[in-house]
């Protein structure tokens, strides 16, 4: 089985080290890997999405993952892709957001103890809280050349804005995670982004000055659209959580729905487990067949993220509202009671108390650009009341812009 090939042909690998050693040992039978995620957020986000399914697919090859999670690191900040400094959050906000990413990676990866390639979740606090500064520069800081830090990427982009001499640690700090995860667990091999070329290098090296022992690493592409957007936490609209209780699986699966037909195929190969000769046939579709594509596309990635049934939910309202078929009952919905419309209910407070527009503001903007909908119905005069004959059924359907619903259910 050629495992990294595999990883290659989806697009999933940007750059590594020792190709040749690093395939004949993927091959080779049982390897540990670590790829870490830093606690930067009570939520995983679509930038989390690419190291993540690497990790599922290495694991689904044999080999056992160890996921960290950056308790200690995330206090520091990560430099890597960053123009300006991150916002220093408090260790218990760090330790909550920590927690609350333990229970998204099930999704993706299996972390059984019933099996030897079962997946680890480690926190970096529970060794880098312990170091002793003065033993951490003589015994790791010695072995690092600040005339080589500043080559980095991360570091000369950020030499222009401005850099701490916190920030500049960071790099220390991810090495000496390696070398720890080495020692302590045998991994040999980091994944991580294409930002972190320049840490899984240090790390490496580090492990050959102290250990005198070779490990290997290799980066996966930062994913930009067909247009050029990069694919992370700031997306235009809003970011795509993993939580659903952030982003839901109907809008997670609208999120993919949506995206450039360029896009879908080459999405498919990152985010879904479909194999790639199935994948080339929805490359051989074009002009309004490219529909089946995205379909395929949006349900597979939600029933990674969500699971099958809520993905099954989700394909059924979209279909509900793009074809006539299916059923609207799993469109994202707010029940409001119906003595509100005695008090006064204009479509800006539908709107804004649905969240399908940011203020008030924001909905008599989209208001004045035709923007706005109730029953399919375009709202001519946002600042006025709800009658109860627009009512149907109980409910309300509302639409901003072109693609983006919420029901409104009167109780």
């Amino acid at each position: 089985m050629d495992t990294l090939q595999s990883l290659i042909d989806r697009s999933l690998v940007y750059q590594m080290t020792n190709e040749e050693k690093l395939n004949e040992l993927l091959d080779a039978g049982s390897l540990s890997f670590y790829i870490g995620f830093d606690a930067t957020a009570n939520s995983l986000h679509l930038g989390h999405l690419v190291p993540l399914m690497i990790a599922s697919h290495l694991q689904k090859a044999g080999h056992k993952p160890h996921i960290l999670i950056g308790g200690a690191t995330a206090l520091i900040g990560d430099p890597s892709g960053r123009s300006t400094e991150r916002t220093l959050e408090t260790r218990d906000t760090i330790n909550n957001w920590a927690d609350s990413l333990k229970s998204q990676m099930n999704r993706f990866l299996d972390f059984s103890s019933s099996t030897d390639n079962g997946a680890v979740l480690l926190n970096n606090a529970d060794w880098l809280n312990k170091l002793n500064y003065i033993s951490f520069l003589r015994e790791v800081g010695r072995h690092f050349s600040v005339n080589r830090m500043l080559t980095a990427e991360s570091v000369k982009q950020r030499l222009e804005t401005g850099l701490s001499f916190l920030e500049f640690n960071y790099m220390l700090l991810q090495s000496y995670d390696f070398l720890h995860l080495f020692k302590e667990h045998n991994c040999t091999l980091q994944v991580g982004g294409a930002d972190q070329w320049g840490n899984i290098v240090a790390g490496i090296d580090l492990i050959r000055r102290k250990e005198s022992s070779e490990t290997y690493g290799f980066t996966c592409p930062l994913v930009t659209t067909s247009t050029g957007e990069k694919m992370s936490k700031s997306q235009p609209g809003g970011a795509v959580w993993l939580d659903p209780a952030l982003t839901s699986p109907y809008q997670y699966y609208q999120f993919w729905i949506n995206v450039d037909d360029r896009d879908a195929t080459y999405f498919m190969k990152l985010y879904t487990f479909l194999s790639i000769n199935e994948i080339a046939e929805y490359e051989k579709l074009e002009g309004a067949d490219i529909r089946k594509t995205k379909e395929k596309l949006a349900f597979e990635a939600t029933a990674i993220a969500h699971g099958r049934k809520e993905a099954e939910k989700a394909q059924s309202a979209a279909k509900s509202l793009f074809t006539g078929t299916g059923t609207q009952q799993d469109v994202p919905s707010t029940s409001i009671p119906l003595a509100n419309l005695d008090e006064g209910l204009s479509a800006i407070d539908l709107f804004t108390q649905t969240g399908l527009c940011s203020s008030r503001g924001d909905a008599r903007r989209l208001g004045k650009q035709g923007g706005l909908y109730i029953q399919g119905e375009r709202v001519s005069v946002p600042e006025e009341n709800i009658t109860e004959t627009l009512i149907k059924d109980n409910s309300l359907l509302l639409r901003a812009g072109k693609k983006r619903y919420h029901r409104v259910n009167f109780v």
